[in-house]
């Protein structure tokens, strides 16, 4: 009998889910478009570019603009401070595991639901709405942090804390974890709701409490989801958004304020330097986060014994 070959495996195998391969056709021609093709106009990084020329028109520079972004005096500032944010919200990284193992511990069905939707409403906000609320709860005449600070202290003008430098890493981090927390349990509320209840009954035979029973069943079954969601956390260290940095940035904490993100809109794109100088930028932030990448896969792999890996 002769051996069927790969092409005609992949035709018959065409023709049997070919459902499954039209479902994933569209989002294959999006990543296609918007992720690949793009790629093309990386080349810009390395080209003094002018529109009126062109991407192929515009004069081959090389590494001129890595050079004068590495050069630049503010270039430790920003990266420390970029670092510095990612950082703290890497340290927030538990804090939705915790609370979705306090929501899979509920035993009240209903008051549960009740938490999770509540806990869910806040990442549906939009980052303007987010900031002028946490403005509006920070303002030290009307908001409730004034309001706080002359009832404990009998003071009657309370320091406006919003527009400290030292501050706002504070701000930026707690106030995400509490627009993402129960939107971020998610994941880790649906791996949960997969752990075999027999785990758990022959643990409670055994006497175990409820701590025991997380630490040695839950947090190990969901190990692996963990583990995936940490290293693509750590993917983005530095990608820290634009647009909230933005929004709460001011005179008085630019210092720390200003990150890359913010850095390429002031130099790049508001026309204090040209676009390539832009994307040199952009793509050394992304050759250092594909690093990035790199470590934290190999050294997560090398835990969990080749069990947790992206690739």
């Amino acid at each position: 009998m002769r051996k069927e070959s790969k092409w005609h495996r992949f035709r018959r195998r065409l023709r049997r889910d070919w459902q499954l391969h039209l479902i994933i056709l569209a989002p294959t021609l999006w990543m296609i478009v918007f992720s690949y093709l793009p790629m093309y106009g990386l080349q810009i990084a390395f080209r003094d570019y002018r529109p009126k020329l062109g991407i192929m028109g515009s004069p081959w520079v090389g590494l001129k603009w890595f050079a004068d972004f590495l050069s630049d005096p503010d270039f430790l500032q920003i990266v420390w401070n970029t670092f510095a944010i990612c950082i703290y919200s890497l340290a927030t990284f538990p804090i939705p595991i915790i609370f979705a193992l306090i929501l899979n511990a509920l035993k009240n069905e209903r008051f549960s639901k009740t938490v999770k939707i509540i806990s869910y409403m806040p990442h549906f906000i939009s980052l303007p709405v987010m900031v002028g609320i946490l403005f509006m709860l920070m303002s030290p005449t009307s908001g409730l942090y004034g309001s706080l600070y002359r009832l404990f202290t009998g003071n009657e003008f309370a320091p406006d804390v919003r527009y400290l430098s030292q501050n706002f890493r504070h701000l930026y981090v707690w106030s995400g974890v509490w627009q993402e927390l129960g939107w971020s349990a998610i994941i880790y509320v649906a791996a949960l709701s997969s752990v075999p209840t027999e785990l758990h009954e022959a643990a409670m035979l055994d006497g175990a409490s409820r701590i025991k029973r997380m630490w040695h069943i839950d947090i190990p079954t969901i190990m692996p989801t963990i583990g995936i969601l940490f290293i693509l956390r750590c993917t983005g260290l530095l990608a820290v958004g634009i647009d909230k940095v933005l929004l709460m940035q001011r005179p008085m904490n630019k210092v720390v304020s200003q990150v890359i993100s913010t850095y390429v809109f002031e130099k790049a794109i508001s026309g204090v330097r040209s676009y390539s100088y832009g994307a040199a930028v952009g793509l050394w932030n992304t050759i250092v986060n594909l690093i990035i990448l790199f470590i934290v896969n190999t050294a997560v792999k090398k835990a969990t014994d080749g069990e947790v890996t992206l690739y």
